[in-house]
């Protein structure tokens, strides 16, 4: 018991250290954040006692602690990652983030509820001092922050055209994003936010544009100060403001490469590779898919960028070559991270008790989560086959870690390859299928990681993903159910996965989603009727549904995608269909088809076309009435 006690009671007070040690907070909830900090230091004197006192310590007592660190590991997770990541992504999911406080506190204060400090030797002021915080806790409500109440409201202005610059100033500043190198990191970690994740959609895009405010506010205060100071100033050659057009909309860095994708949009090279090897088969700025991953130089933009920067004494942004040629020096390095540490994390998978297994797990999950060069270097140690080896863990937090890690690691391009020819599929479908929620929802991300290298698809769709996949997007959280919905998007790309999941029942599920409008899985639900409206059993399955009246709605209502998707399942199920045609003109679908042949994307209007010929057909006199004419 003894080396047990030494064990937790100094795991309990390292938390406290670390929590301490913690910079000042830099983001939203800084009240929330201050609080969690001060209480949490607090406590430090009860662990000082017991540390320091002979006191042997019981199973209850023993038991309470080791809840009490687990609740602070949770709270110094919540703490470093306000710190750390977009300030903006923070700001616009304000909700979330005070959510994570509001339910680290609960934790701590459950934990201090089954900790038995009266039969604790320690002073009486300890204990009193232990019971007020304890108490503190308890009270700790969920709630609003005057100055976050102001942020959300200067948020909102700050997305407006022509908005105040007083308004931009006051968000920086809350923000602490007021200076060049703290925009510049800001901007590196929407930008790794970008290439990690597309299921943020709109929001990337609405962040980059309100960082671009920022820096142009910043920048025109610096050539006012040059102004008012003349000759004076250190500052007086400043560089001048690049325009929005030659700028990156991913990096927003000016393009030294720019490149042109088939939607017509342009970006930097490196960028869009980035994004694309991330798995993304989606436009970033307009959220549209990309029929081709093509890129195009855009020698004309090119051009344009050369000779603003001759114009403006910038200096021209080096060749993509000389980047390209430092890329194997940065393996000797071990690009950027702690292989020492990570050998460590290995060994303990490798060879340590089932406690200690479960830590590096999670150690090497939010490791691989933090940034790329960590993702190369954990995989280049060897970690992949280890972590595969944990899926088939019995203990289920173990699991979690373990399955997060590798969709972490994923992420890197190569280590697709790695995770798949150590034999993953299967196990990390068995997770799918009975893992915890929060292990089956990882599982379901990482299958759709996976399956962007499209051999992997099949060996996917064969180990039995689809129907469990199916099931998740019936019973998953909102995470959970998305994706599990670009999962099968995805696997049915190849045509004997969408046989897979038509026979699993996919499209009772998906049609709920699809009438859920305030579920905020519409788009995800018509882009997977679109591509299964394709196959025989699909259209027929779809039919059944009675799906016309929605699709027509969605037709005339939703987003350009989804009115795109709309009339490419309308075309599909009333091709060969009277009955589904003549419902659909019944309830208005020509007018609609109409509007979108004039202002809907290129694939609606062709859609829409062909849609307007088939009604024009339902009109047409059949040949046996023209003859009955012609006799008469």
């Amino acid at each position: 018991m003894g080396d047990q006690k030494g064990e937790v009671v100094g795991g309990l007070l390292d938390s406290v250290r670390d929590v301490a040690g913690l910079p000042e907070c830099r983001g939203i909830c800084k009240i929330m954040y201050g609080n969690l900090v001060r209480r949490i230091k607090l406590l430090s004197p009860l662990f000082e006692e017991l540390k320091d006192g002979r006191q042997e310590l019981g199973e209850e007592e023993l038991k309470g602690l080791e809840l009490l660190k687990r609740a602070f590991n949770s709270a110094k997770v919540v703490l470093i990652s306000v710190n750390q990541g977009s300030k903006l992504y923070q700001a616009f999911h304000w909700d979330k983030v005070a959510l994570k406080f509001h339910q680290v506190t609960e934790q701590i204060e459950e934990a201090l509820s089954q900790v038995p400090y009266e039969k604790f030797d320690i002073p009486q002021e300890v204990r009193e001092q232990i019971e007020l915080v304890h108490a503190q806790f308890k009270r700790a409500k969920l709630k609003v922050e005057t100055g976050d109440i102001q942020l959300m409201m200067d948020l909102n202005v700050a997305q407006i055209e022509g908005v105040d610059p007083a308004v931009l100033k006051r968000l920086s500043k809350k923000l602490q994003l007021m200076t060049i190198n703290d925009q510049n990191k800001e901007g590196r970690a929407i930008h790794e936010l970008a290439i990690a994740s597309g299921n943020h959609g709109d929001k990337i895009f609405e962040m980059s544009s309100l960082l671009r405010k920022f820096k142009d506010c910043t920048h025109q205060d610096s050539l006012e100060f040059d102004s008012d100071e003349g000759e004076r100033s250190p500052l007086k050659h400043r560089s001048p403001v690049i325009p929005d057009d030659f700028r990156c909309p991913i990096s927003l860095e000016l393009m030294k490469d720019p490149v042109i994708v088939s939607t017509g949009q342009t970006y930097e090279r490196s960028s869009i590779q980035k994004w694309l090897a991330a798995g993304h088969h989606t436009c970033p700025k307009t959220q549209q898919t990309l029929l081709q991953t093509t890129l195009t130089p855009n020698y004309v933009l090119k051009s344009l960028i050369t000779l603003w920067c001759d114009s403006n004494g910038v200096e021209l942004p080096k060749k993509q070559g000389s980047c390209q040629s430092k890329k194997p020096g940065r393996e000797s390095g071990a690009v950027d991270c702690d292989r020492t540490a990570i050998d460590v994390l290995l060994k303990k998978l490798a060879d340590g008790k089932p406690d200690q297994q479960r830590a590096a797990a999670g150690e090497l999950r939010l490791l691989a989560k933090r940034n790329a060069d960590n993702r190369i270097c954990i995989a280049d140690a060897g970690a992949i086959p280890l972590l595969v080896e944990l899926l088939s863990s019995s203990d289920p937090r173990t699991q979690e870690h373990a399955v997060t890690a590798l969709l972490n690691l994923s992420i890197n391009e190569s280590n697709k390859g790695k995770i798949v020819n150590a034999g993953a599929i299967p196990d990390i479908v068995d997770v799918l299928k009975k893992g915890s929620m929060e292990a089956r929802e990882n599982a379901a991300a990482t299958l759709f990681s996976l399956s962007v290298i499209d051999e992997n698809k099949v060996a996917i769709g064969a180990a039995g993903a689809i129907p469990a996949l199916v099931s998740l997007l019936d019973e998953g959280s909102p995470r959970g159910k998305k994706d599990a919905a670009t999962a099968i998007f995805n696997l049915s790309i190849y045509q004997g996965n969408k046989a897979r999941a038509i026979k699993a029942g996919i499209i009772g599920p998906v049609m709920g989603l699809l009438r859920d409008a305030g579920g905020g899985m519409v788009d995800e639900a018509l882009a997977i009727l679109a591509i299964l409206a394709n196959h025989a059993e699909g259209k027929a399955a779809i039919g059944l549904a009675r799906p016309i009246p929605i699709l027509v709605e969605v037709a005339r209502t939703g987003s350009p995608r989804n009115r795109e998707n709309a009339a490419s399942v309308l075309w599909s199920l009333c091709s060969g269909d009277l009955e589904q045609l003549k419902e659909a003109r019944e309830i208005g679908a020509e007018d609609i088809l109409k509007e979108l042949l004039e202002c809907g994307t290129d694939r609606a209007k062709r859609k829409a076309g062909t849609l307007l010929e088939l009604f024009q057909r339902l009109d047409a006199p059949s040949p046996s009435s023209l003859e009955q004419k012609s006799d008469a």
